[in-house]
């Protein structure tokens, strides 16, 4: 799955570049987004984002492109591989500026873990 965003000024921090907690929110919104359209009707929760690289700093304006796919299936849990994408203001190629992988448990009302039934999303590549 791909989404984009624009890079707006109440997006950046003191420096003037994006601020890395709102590159990280978008990042788990989307990465939600994806496996949930995977296993819909579940109630999933982040619980873990593996190694969180920023590689490089990202402009006001620039378009970023977020990359998402699910990675692993577990029995209660989906992970998901982000890698994002920044075409700087007036580019025309893109950085790859982050990447991580965020994972998901299922959980019942009580806010137990509880087994991912069959998908009715999108299959696995």
């Amino acid at each position: 799955m791909d989404s984009y965003t624009l890079v707006r000024p109440e997006h950046l921090n003191h420096h003037g570049f994006l601020f890395g907690g709102q590159l990280l929110k978008w990042v788990d919104e989307l990465a939600w987004l994806c496996a949930t359209r995977t296993y819909p009707k579940t109630t999933l929760v982040t619980v873990g984002m593996d190694k969180i690289h920023f590689r490089h700093r990202v402009a006001n304006g620039a378009i970023l492109r977020f990359q998402i796919e699910v990675i692993r299936l577990g029995t209660t849990s989906i992970t998901c591989s982000v890698n994002v994408y920044a075409d700087s203001p007036g580019e025309t190629v893109e950085d790859h500026v982050f990447d991580t992988q965020v994972t998901f448990v299922n959980i019942n009302p009580k806010g137990d873990k509880t087994p991912l039934a069959p998908s009715l999303g999108p299959s696995l590549p």
